[in-house]
């Protein structure tokens, strides 16, 4: 799994092993995450990794492991 997810792209399986890129930005209480529509163009491709590889290992499994998952969060 784990090769043809990085022939895919590599920042894909970066995903997994650090989970999920979420844009943040500075304001007057410190750190906040941004909303998607202020998202640059670059944010929003690193932040599509994550539900790129949810997708990917959903078709990759069987309908009971399927169930077992389909909560969790993020590909991580």
């Amino acid at each position: 799994m784990r090769i043809f997810i990085e022939a895919i792209d590599i920042a894909v399986w970066d995903a997994i092993e650090n989970g999920p890129y979420i844009p943040m930005t500075k304001d007057d209480d410190g750190k906040r995450e941004k909303h998607w529509s202020e998202w640059r163009d670059d944010e929003r491709k690193r932040a599509q990794y994550d539900y790129r590889v949810k997708n990917i290992i959903t078709f990759a499994l069987s309908v009971d492991e399927f169930f077992r998952i389909q909560q969790c969060k993020s590909a991580k």
